[in-house]
Protein backbone atom coordinates (compact mmCIF):
# COMPACT_ATOMS: atom_id res chain seq x y z
CA UNK A 1 0.00 0.00 0.00
CA UNK A 2 1.21 3.26 -0.94
CA UNK A 3 -0.04 6.51 0.66
CA UNK A 4 1.58 9.82 0.96
CA UNK A 5 2.68 10.91 4.40
CA UNK A 6 2.33 14.71 6.60
CA UNK A 7 0.98 17.11 5.87
CA UNK A 8 -1.98 15.36 4.90
CA UNK A 9 -1.63 12.56 6.89
CA UNK A 10 -2.80 15.34 9.68
CA UNK A 11 -5.76 16.51 7.97
CA UNK A 12 -8.57 17.54 9.95
CA UNK A 13 -11.45 15.61 8.96
CA UNK A 14 -13.73 17.89 10.45
CA UNK A 15 -13.03 20.42 7.86
CA UNK A 16 -14.52 19.39 4.64
CA UNK A 17 -11.78 21.74 2.73
CA UNK A 18 -8.93 19.14 3.82
CA UNK A 19 -10.17 16.38 2.25
CA UNK A 20 -8.85 17.53 -1.15
CA UNK A 21 -5.40 16.33 0.48
CA UNK A 22 -6.47 12.83 0.28
CA UNK A 23 -6.16 13.74 -3.83
CA UNK A 24 -3.45 10.94 -5.13
CA UNK A 25 -3.38 8.58 -2.34
CA UNK A 26 -2.73 4.89 -3.73
CA UNK A 27 -2.78 1.61 -2.74
CA UNK A 28 -2.81 -1.73 -4.55
CA UNK A 29 -3.53 -5.23 -4.03
CA UNK A 30 -3.28 -8.31 -5.18
CA UNK A 31 -6.53 -11.38 -5.35
CA UNK A 32 -6.25 -14.78 -7.48
CA UNK A 33 -9.47 -14.98 -9.29
CA UNK A 34 -10.89 -18.59 -7.91
CA UNK A 35 -13.90 -20.00 -9.43
CA UNK A 36 -16.31 -20.04 -6.24
CA UNK A 37 -17.31 -16.34 -6.70
CA UNK A 38 -18.24 -17.35 -10.17
CA UNK A 39 -20.50 -19.91 -9.32
CA UNK A 40 -22.22 -18.34 -6.88
CA UNK A 41 -23.00 -15.29 -8.29
CA UNK A 42 -24.15 -17.60 -11.51
CA UNK A 43 -26.78 -19.05 -9.04
CA UNK A 44 -27.53 -16.02 -7.75
CA UNK A 45 -28.72 -13.83 -11.26
CA UNK A 46 -30.59 -17.24 -11.73
CA UNK A 47 -28.65 -18.95 -14.64
CA UNK A 48 -28.28 -22.77 -15.19
CA UNK A 49 -25.12 -23.83 -13.43
CA UNK A 50 -22.03 -24.38 -15.77
CA UNK A 51 -18.17 -25.26 -15.55
CA UNK A 52 -16.05 -22.98 -14.58
CA UNK A 53 -12.29 -24.14 -15.40
CA UNK A 54 -9.00 -21.82 -15.34
CA UNK A 55 -9.41 -19.82 -18.57
CA UNK A 56 -12.97 -19.18 -17.90
CA UNK A 57 -13.56 -15.26 -18.67
CA UNK A 58 -15.34 -13.20 -15.91
CA UNK A 59 -18.38 -11.53 -17.74
CA UNK A 60 -17.99 -7.76 -16.97
CA UNK A 61 -18.52 -6.41 -13.88
CA UNK A 62 -17.96 -9.49 -11.95
CA UNK A 63 -14.09 -8.50 -11.03
CA UNK A 64 -16.40 -7.01 -8.10
CA UNK A 65 -16.06 -10.21 -6.27
CA UNK A 66 -12.68 -10.01 -5.88
CA UNK A 67 -10.43 -7.53 -4.12
CA UNK A 68 -12.81 -7.39 -1.38
CA UNK A 69 -13.26 -4.95 1.86
CA UNK A 70 -11.72 -6.99 4.66
CA UNK A 71 -11.83 -4.86 7.60
CA UNK A 72 -11.84 -6.18 11.25
CA UNK A 73 -15.01 -6.41 13.20
CA UNK A 74 -13.43 -3.93 15.60
CA UNK A 75 -12.84 -1.38 12.41
CA UNK A 76 -16.67 -1.62 11.55
CA UNK A 77 -18.42 1.75 11.89
CA UNK A 78 -22.39 2.39 12.72
CA UNK A 79 -23.49 2.03 8.90
CA UNK A 80 -21.77 -1.55 8.52
CA UNK A 81 -18.94 0.21 6.59
CA UNK A 82 -15.10 0.11 7.56
CA UNK A 83 -14.79 3.34 9.96
CA UNK A 84 -13.87 6.44 7.67
CA UNK A 85 -10.02 7.25 6.73
CA UNK A 86 -6.99 5.07 5.32
CA UNK A 87 -7.32 4.98 1.99
CA UNK A 88 -10.66 6.66 1.62
CA UNK A 89 -10.99 10.36 2.96
CA UNK A 90 -12.43 10.45 6.28
CA UNK A 91 -15.76 11.83 5.29
CA UNK A 92 -18.04 13.02 8.44
CA UNK A 93 -21.54 12.62 6.59
CA UNK A 94 -23.05 9.61 7.62
CA UNK A 95 -24.95 8.11 4.45
CA UNK A 96 -23.02 6.84 1.33
CA UNK A 97 -23.68 5.56 -1.86
CA UNK A 98 -22.17 4.26 -5.05
CA UNK A 99 -23.30 6.87 -7.67
CA UNK A 100 -22.07 5.27 -10.75
CA UNK A 101 -18.92 4.19 -12.21
CA UNK A 102 -16.97 4.45 -15.79
CA UNK A 103 -15.51 1.08 -17.14
CA UNK A 104 -13.08 0.29 -20.19
CA UNK A 105 -12.43 -3.59 -20.46
CA UNK A 106 -9.21 -3.76 -22.55
CA UNK A 107 -8.64 -7.22 -22.02
CA UNK A 108 -10.37 -10.52 -20.12
CA UNK A 109 -9.78 -11.10 -16.85
CA UNK A 110 -9.90 -15.33 -16.31
CA UNK A 111 -10.50 -17.87 -13.93
CA UNK A 112 -6.67 -18.65 -12.54
CA UNK A 113 -5.63 -15.25 -12.65
CA UNK A 114 -3.46 -13.31 -10.57
CA UNK A 115 -4.39 -10.03 -10.39
CA UNK A 116 -2.84 -6.70 -8.78
CA UNK A 117 -5.50 -3.72 -8.16
CA UNK A 118 -4.03 -0.57 -8.02
CA UNK A 119 -6.44 2.43 -6.52
CA UNK A 120 -5.90 5.63 -6.78
CA UNK A 121 -7.92 8.82 -5.11
CA UNK A 122 -8.40 10.97 -8.44
CA UNK A 123 -10.78 13.70 -7.04
CA UNK A 124 -12.63 14.79 -4.36
CA UNK A 125 -15.45 17.51 -4.92
CA UNK A 126 -17.27 19.14 -1.94
CA UNK A 127 -20.90 21.13 -2.94
CA UNK A 128 -23.94 22.24 -1.55
CA UNK A 129 -27.34 20.41 -2.67
CA UNK A 130 -30.77 20.62 -2.10
CA UNK A 131 -30.51 18.39 0.85
CA UNK A 132 -26.95 20.14 2.09
CA UNK A 133 -23.68 19.32 1.89
CA UNK A 134 -22.47 16.42 -0.80
CA UNK A 135 -18.62 14.92 -1.11
CA UNK A 136 -18.06 13.27 -4.19
CA UNK A 137 -14.90 11.23 -4.13
CA UNK A 138 -13.78 9.69 -7.52
CA UNK A 139 -11.54 6.45 -6.95
CA UNK A 140 -9.26 4.71 -10.09
CA UNK A 141 -9.22 1.46 -10.42
CA UNK A 142 -6.48 -0.79 -12.50
CA UNK A 143 -6.55 -4.32 -13.24
CA UNK A 144 -3.30 -6.14 -14.39
CA UNK A 145 -3.18 -10.21 -14.94
CA UNK A 146 -0.38 -12.42 -14.41
CA UNK A 147 2.44 -9.53 -14.48
CA UNK A 148 0.93 -7.47 -17.13
CA UNK A 149 2.45 -3.65 -17.77
CA UNK A 150 -0.98 -3.02 -18.86
CA UNK A 151 -4.40 -3.09 -17.54
CA UNK A 152 -7.26 -5.68 -18.50
CA UNK A 153 -9.92 -3.53 -17.04
CA UNK A 154 -9.44 0.58 -16.06
CA UNK A 155 -12.04 1.72 -13.84
CA UNK A 156 -13.23 5.19 -12.33
CA UNK A 157 -15.91 4.86 -9.01
CA UNK A 158 -17.70 7.43 -8.34
CA UNK A 159 -18.81 7.62 -4.43
CA UNK A 160 -21.09 10.32 -2.52
CA UNK A 161 -21.52 10.86 1.05
CA UNK A 162 -24.44 12.89 2.28
CA UNK A 163 -25.75 14.35 5.27
CA UNK A 164 -28.47 12.26 6.90
CA UNK A 165 -32.00 13.03 6.18
CA UNK A 166 -33.62 15.59 7.72
CA UNK A 167 -38.12 16.11 8.13
CA UNK A 168 -39.06 18.28 5.83
CA UNK A 169 -35.90 17.58 2.95
CA UNK A 170 -36.81 17.74 0.05
CA UNK A 171 -36.39 15.04 -2.80
CA UNK A 172 -34.83 15.74 -6.42
CA UNK A 173 -38.10 15.13 -8.60
CA UNK A 174 -37.98 11.94 -10.62
CA UNK A 175 -37.47 11.70 -14.19
CA UNK A 176 -39.46 9.38 -16.42
CA UNK A 177 -37.81 6.49 -17.39
CA UNK A 178 -37.17 6.20 -21.04
CA UNK A 179 -39.49 4.26 -23.68
CA UNK A 180 -39.19 1.68 -26.06
CA UNK A 181 -37.44 -1.14 -24.41
CA UNK A 182 -36.04 -3.86 -27.04
CA UNK A 183 -35.54 -6.06 -23.86
CA UNK A 184 -37.09 -5.72 -20.58
CA UNK A 185 -36.90 -8.02 -17.23
CA UNK A 186 -38.42 -7.73 -14.25
CA UNK A 187 -36.62 -8.26 -11.08
CA UNK A 188 -38.06 -9.02 -7.42
CA UNK A 189 -35.79 -7.63 -4.96
CA UNK A 190 -36.41 -9.75 -2.78
CA UNK A 191 -34.17 -9.89 0.94
CA UNK A 192 -32.55 -13.09 -0.50
CA UNK A 193 -31.26 -11.74 -3.01
CA UNK A 194 -29.94 -8.66 -1.33
CA UNK A 195 -28.05 -10.85 1.14
CA UNK A 196 -26.14 -12.99 -1.14
CA UNK A 197 -25.27 -10.44 -2.72
CA UNK A 198 -23.84 -8.77 -0.06
CA UNK A 199 -22.44 -11.33 0.75
CA UNK A 200 -20.88 -12.37 -2.24
CA UNK A 201 -19.24 -9.10 -1.94
CA UNK A 202 -18.62 -8.97 1.96
CA UNK A 203 -20.75 -5.30 1.79
CA UNK A 204 -21.93 -5.43 5.46
CA UNK A 205 -23.62 -1.67 4.73
CA UNK A 206 -26.74 -1.92 7.22
CA UNK A 207 -29.16 -0.18 4.47
CA UNK A 208 -29.02 -3.27 2.08
CA UNK A 209 -30.02 -6.24 4.76
CA UNK A 210 -31.26 -4.15 7.98
CA UNK A 211 -34.83 -2.88 7.50
CA UNK A 212 -34.67 -1.04 11.15
CA UNK A 213 -31.59 0.49 10.13
CA UNK A 214 -32.36 1.55 6.84
CA UNK A 215 -35.72 3.29 7.86
CA UNK A 216 -35.24 4.55 10.88
CA UNK A 217 -31.59 6.03 11.32
CA UNK A 218 -31.26 6.74 7.03
CA UNK A 219 -35.03 7.43 6.18
CA UNK A 220 -35.27 5.07 3.33
CA UNK A 221 -39.10 3.65 2.83
CA UNK A 222 -37.37 0.09 2.37
CA UNK A 223 -34.17 -1.92 1.91
CA UNK A 224 -31.95 -0.52 -0.76
CA UNK A 225 -30.66 -2.34 -3.68
CA UNK A 226 -27.18 -2.33 -4.41
CA UNK A 227 -25.86 -0.15 -6.96
CA UNK A 228 -23.67 -2.61 -8.68
CA UNK A 229 -26.09 -4.92 -8.46
CA UNK A 230 -28.67 -3.28 -10.71
CA UNK A 231 -25.47 -2.30 -12.93
CA UNK A 232 -24.56 -6.15 -13.01
CA UNK A 233 -28.23 -6.72 -14.26
CA UNK A 234 -28.05 -4.89 -16.94
CA UNK A 235 -24.78 -5.93 -18.22
CA UNK A 236 -26.76 -9.42 -17.12
CA UNK A 237 -29.57 -8.50 -19.82
CA UNK A 238 -27.54 -7.52 -22.31
CA UNK A 239 -25.56 -11.16 -21.87
CA UNK A 240 -28.46 -12.55 -22.07
CA UNK A 241 -30.03 -11.05 -24.82
CA UNK A 242 -26.56 -10.59 -26.85
CA UNK A 243 -24.46 -14.05 -25.73
CA UNK A 244 -21.95 -13.61 -28.26
CA UNK A 245 -21.38 -9.43 -27.19
CA UNK A 246 -17.71 -8.07 -26.46
CA UNK A 247 -18.35 -5.35 -23.88
CA UNK A 248 -15.72 -2.51 -24.82
CA UNK A 249 -16.99 0.08 -22.50
CA UNK A 250 -19.56 0.62 -19.69
CA UNK A 251 -20.60 3.38 -17.91
CA UNK A 252 -23.54 4.01 -15.09
CA UNK A 253 -24.83 6.15 -13.05
CA UNK A 254 -27.53 5.70 -9.99
CA UNK A 255 -30.73 8.71 -10.52
CA UNK A 256 -32.70 7.63 -7.57
CA UNK A 257 -32.60 5.08 -5.03
CA UNK A 258 -34.55 1.62 -5.82
CA UNK A 259 -35.89 -0.38 -2.61
CA UNK A 260 -37.16 -3.61 -2.24
CA UNK A 261 -40.67 -2.93 -1.45
CA UNK A 262 -41.53 -3.41 -5.24
CA UNK A 263 -40.44 -5.58 -8.43
CA UNK A 264 -38.25 -3.06 -10.79
CA UNK A 265 -37.06 -3.83 -14.33
CA UNK A 266 -33.86 -3.24 -16.39
CA UNK A 267 -34.32 -2.53 -19.73
CA UNK A 268 -31.89 -2.61 -23.19
CA UNK A 269 -32.14 -1.35 -26.47
CA UNK A 270 -29.54 -1.71 -29.20
CA UNK A 271 -29.04 1.30 -30.96
CA UNK A 272 -29.11 2.03 -35.35
CA UNK A 273 -24.52 1.69 -35.05
CA UNK A 274 -25.00 -2.17 -34.12
CA UNK A 275 -22.27 -1.20 -31.25
CA UNK A 276 -23.91 1.08 -28.34
CA UNK A 277 -26.67 -0.16 -26.05
CA UNK A 278 -28.67 1.85 -24.17
CA UNK A 279 -29.46 0.53 -20.39
CA UNK A 280 -31.79 1.68 -17.63
CA UNK A 281 -33.74 0.66 -14.96
CA UNK A 282 -36.66 1.98 -13.74
CA UNK A 283 -39.05 1.26 -10.12
CA UNK A 284 -42.73 0.43 -10.02
CA UNK A 285 -43.61 3.70 -11.11
CA UNK A 286 -41.94 4.19 -14.28
CA UNK A 287 -39.22 6.61 -12.62
CA UNK A 288 -35.39 5.93 -14.07
CA UNK A 289 -33.68 4.84 -11.31
CA UNK A 290 -30.32 4.09 -13.48
CA UNK A 291 -29.14 5.07 -17.09
CA UNK A 292 -26.50 3.21 -18.49
CA UNK A 293 -24.66 3.12 -21.98
CA UNK A 294 -22.66 -0.21 -23.36
CA UNK A 295 -20.46 -0.20 -25.78
CA UNK A 296 -19.48 -3.23 -27.95
CA UNK A 297 -16.51 -4.03 -29.80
Amino acid sequence: MNMPTSPQAAADPRDLSTLRDWIGRSETLHDTIVPTPVVALTATLDHAAAAVPPGTPLPSLWHWLYFLPMARHSEIGADGHPRRGGFLPPVPLPRRMWAGSQLAFHAPVRVGDVVQRQSTIADVTVKEGRSGRLVFVKVKHELRCNGAAEPAISEFHDIVYREAKQPGDVEPPPTAAPTGATWQREIVPDPVLLFRYSALTFNGHRIHYDRPYVTEVEGYPGLVVHGPLIATLLLDLLRRQMPGADVAAFRFKAVRPTHDLHPFKVNGQLQPDGQTVKLWAQDHEGWLTMDAVATLR
